[in-house]
């Protein structure tokens, strides 16, 4: 599942200039007549795809709220705005920012105290069957990382500062450089005194012992979209673990475990259950109450109807995730149950309609001798 805003390097509440900025930008970075890595290409529809859905105000509601799912059970394909290869691309984007892809320089060395965007939680959330099915609110407890409040994510005790790190002069980064017969070799580090972060801490917050960020519990309120379907992924939004120098927090994923249903069973968004009939109402057509998500509803058996039928009961199936008002079907498949236990009478005018059938068809002579001995004389 691919994070827009991360792919752009935004903020969630980041307006349309600074989108269109930031997709200026990382363009130039990843146009693959420019950047050679083997997977520029692949970055560069992606970003195509981040910058389509964020700079459209419906497209970017529906992402915020359901993710890329989202989006595709809304019907739009989100294939990216560039979508038809890189050959003439040069042309579109000196029109687009004024200038081809010429003279671009390398990228510098980015600084060890950058901020830097926290790490992304993963959670399992089991719902009943209905609650997926129309959505719900739900209390979770969760462990993340927060900054520490003691020293506001320095990692300093207060009224103290960090100082440079002496071994690498701010760097993050040591040099090493070995002779050999073969010539020079030069190696680069995560400096080892202050582990890449160009800075020494002396005097450690107390709570948090210099890392700047602290392990806490606590319950957040998620709303469970209605339709969400077994294996869903859904977004928390900066619910992650917090971000490193200012960085921003990272998300925190809920994995959907749905329980299964006594009733129905799931295809997608549509439903399918049983319903058992008589031979008569098989045969003469009836109208039958049907379980439904939504309560009893009328059920219209046609005659003749043949055992194992499927009947269908128009958008009474599960909700479209990110929709109002679409919905599924629901699909009832008819059993026709034989009774076991039959009164004489009964008996009598099952063995007269079978009479009156036999004379359609050929039929065993044991048989007919069976029919003839359940209705006696033959006066009834």
């Amino acid at each position: 599942m691919s994070d827009y805003y991360s792919i752009l390097e935004i903020e969630r509440n980041a307006s349309k200039d600074e989108i269109k900025r930031a997709f200026r930008k990382k363009a130039r970075q990843l146009h693959p007549d420019v950047n050679k890595a083997p997977d520029a290409e692949e970055k560069f529809k992606e970003l195509g795809k981040a910058y389509e859905t964020l700079v459209d105000d419906d497209k970017r509601a529906i992402y915020d709220r359901y993710g890329e799912d989202g989006l595709q059970n809304s019907g739009y394909t989100n294939q990216g705005p560039f979508d038809f290869g890189f050959g003439g691309l040069n042309d579109i984007f000196e029109s687009f920012f004024g200038g081809g892809f010429g003279g671009m320089g390398g990228f510098e060395d980015e600084s060890p105290n950058a901020p830097r965007r926290g790490s992304d939680l993963r959670m399992n959330i089991k719902l009943k069957f209905e609650e997926a099915i129309f959505g719900i609110e739900k209390e979770i407890k969760i462990e993340h990382l927060e900054k520490c409040e003691m020293c506001h994510g320095t990692g300093c005790k207060n009224g103290t500062t960090p100082i440079v790190c002496p071994t690498c002069k701010g760097h993050g980064r040591i040099q090493q450089t070995t002779r050999t017969a073969l010539g020079s070799f030069t190696q680069v580090t995560v400096c080892p005194h202050c582990n890449g972060t160009g800075q020494k801490i002396e005097q450690p917050c107390p709570k948090c012992h210099g890392v700047g960020r602290v392990e806490t519990e606590k319950t957040i309120k998620v709303k469970i979209p209605q339709g969400v379907d077994n294996g869903a992924k859904i977004r928390i939004s900066g619910e992650g673990d917090c971000g490193i120098n200012g960085g921003l927090n990272g998300d925190l994923y809920l994995v959907v475990y749905v329980e299964e249903s006594d009733k129905y069973i799931r295809d997608g968004y549509n439903i399918h259950s049983k319903v058992e009939i008589t031979m008569p109402q098989a045969v003469l057509g009836d109208e039958v109450k049907v379980e439904t998500l939504d309560g009893e509803k009328l059920l219209k058996i046609p005659p003749s109807t043949q055992y194992g039928k499927v009947l269908t009961l128009k958008y009474y199936g599960v909700p479209l995730l990110g929709s109002n008002n679409k919905r599924g079907d629901h699909f009832v498949q008819v059993i026709i149950k034989t009774p076991t236990q039959l009164s004489d009478e009964e008996k009598k005018l099952y063995a007269k309609l079978y009479e009156l059938q036999s004379k359609k068809h050929v039929h065993n002579d044991s048989i007919i001798d069976k029919v003839k001995h359940v209705l006696g004389s033959g006066k009834d």
